[in-house]
């Protein structure tokens, strides 16, 4: 079969021409799961059968003259974190491999509503908790550009499935960077939401049942173009059941029109968040062809809080949000081991179970603090549209299954740097609810894809999205990785 893999819009394009059926292109997917997944791992659950019934039944509506919604017939995965009929939903974990949901995720059926023909799950690390990407389910994903190296987590079978041209389009998560950092290393695109814009509900973790929206987290897509993004919010995004009673969405559109007209910050350099040389050194050349674009970049803004304080307060309200988890008699052995810490420990360790068991009067301080940062945000984008950061301070690293995570390094510029330190770039729009986009700006001389993290207002994700689709004047955007 010689159709080319495109983008979900051009897809969707060619489907609705009769370029292509939406059988066709699914046996076509399928080919490619059956001939290239083995190298990575990125796909590791199929439904063929439910997908050809349902990308056949998309085909003869199309010949009726009957268009399902924005996503008819168009073949996609979705992270194995989201709960699918006719699929597993394990996360990743052993007690949940034989998990069979009687009912989609909330955000999962309005892709299902839109015309989407889901067709299989991709890889997670247990529960979703991890930069990289293994479990004892399914095994270790392998990123297309280079299989000694990490695809990413906890997204990264989403990333590594559409960088090798395995899937149209994804649906991942993001509390950790999961959304974003798989899109950096595997030289896709992806957006992490403004929190609450997408249903949860259907996720894992909480436990399958769970109703709650956890702090922090999101759902958003990945994607192969910002145009996918862009599709893809605006179908995802609105009220759960619950609330679309009383609230409707109306999200701003883009801020500017032009890439030369975008009132653009960057945040390239910080002291204790350092970043690879290569890589940055492909970010500071973004910086000049912006500047050669007609675009003015200032490098100096900052928002009105240090970089520390706001990782801070992250990493508090991250472990807090974690703290659910534990099964009772874990979470009391981890209470007792905080009660026992000495108060000159400020080790990783030691931080993380003083979050994580917290009393609910600091969660409600660090609460506060969140709010202030939120409303320095607020007034850095009165000024700027977007901020242009690293996404995580190193290219896609080489496996490492240490148990303990206090246990692994990063290698950055020669110095061993602590793993969490994964987190730092991405705090900031994670703590303060904001959106933000990754999109590709090129390769390392290893050919290891580097990403821009691009941070907008809260609430106004279109504008990243567009910024992120305008780059293309400047960069090459999207490319296969060799082989596939």
């Amino acid at each position: 079969m010689g159709f080319e893999i495109q983008s979900a819009v051009a897809l969707l394009k060619a489907i609705a021409q009769r370029e292509v059926g939406s059988l066709e292109l699914l046996e076509l997917f399928l080919e490619r799961v059956g001939g290239l997944n083995s190298g990575i791992n990125a796909v590791v659950a199929l439904d063929e059968e439910g997908a050809r019934r349902r990308a056949r039944e998309a085909d003869e509506a199309l010949a009726r003259g009957r268009i399902r919604g924005v996503l008819h017939g168009l073949p996609m995965t979705i992270k194995d974190t989201f709960e699918v009929v006719g699929l597993p939903a394990t996360a990743g974990a052993p007690e949940l491999k034989d998990h069979r949901p009687q009912q989609n995720a909330l955000a999962v059926q309005r892709l299902v509503e839109a015309g989407a023909v889901i067709f299989g799950k991709t890889n997670t690390p247990l529960m979703a908790m991890d930069f990289q990407t293994y479990n004892e389910v399914y095994g270790t994903t392998n990123n297309p550009w280079n299989p000694a190296r990490v695809p990413g987590g906890s997204s990264g079978g989403a990333a590594a499935a559409l960088a090798a041209g395995l899937t149209a389009l994804e649906l991942g998560s993001d509390i950790g960077g999961s959304i974003r950092n798989p899109a950096h290393f595997c030289g896709v695109y992806g957006h992490k939401p403004s929190y609450g814009l997408i249903p949860l509900q259907g996720h894992i973790p909480g436990p399958p049942g769970t109703l709650s929206r956890g702090d922090l987290a999101v759902a958003g897509p990945l994607a192969r173009s910002a145009e996918d993004l862009e599709l893809a919010l605006r179908l995802l995004a609105g009220p759960d059941p619950l609330e679309n009673v009383a609230w409707r969405l109306d999200l701003p559109e883009p801020r500017r029109q032009s890439l030369g007209s975008y009132r653009v910050a960057a945040w390239l350099h910080e002291p204790t968040a350092p970043v690879d040389n290569e890589m940055l050194g492909l970010l500071e050349d973004l910086v000049a062809r912006l500047s050669r674009a007609g675009v003015t970049v200032d490098e100096e803004a900052r928002p009105a809080f240090s970089f520390d304080d706001s990782f801070r307060i992250y990493h508090r309200l991250l472990n807090a949000a974690f703290s659910a988890g534990p099964p009772p008699e874990r979470y009391a052995r981890l209470a007792k081991r905080a009660r026992e810490l000495a108060d000159e420990d400020q080790s990783l360790t030691a931080r993380t179970l003083r979050a994580m068991t917290m009393p609910h009067r600091e969660w409600m301080a660090d609460n506060e603090a969140r709010a202030r940062l939120r409303r320095g945000w607020a007034e850095f984008f009165r000024r700027f549209d977007v901020l242009l950061c690293p996404v995580v301070p190193v290219p896609a690293f080489p496996h490492d299954h240490t148990p303990q995570f206090d246990q692994r390094t990063l290698l950055i510029n020669g110095q061993p740097r602590p793993y969490m330190d994964m987190t730092r770039w991405i705090s900031h729009a994670t703590a303060a609810y904001l959106p933000a986009t990754v999109a590709p700006l090129g390769l390392t001389s290893a050919g290891l894809p580097v990403g821009v993290q691009i941070v907008g207002p809260y609430l106004e994700d279109f504008t990243p999205i567009d910024f992120a689709r305008r780059l293309g004047e400047v960069t090459e955007g999207f490319v296969a990785p060799p082989g596939y």
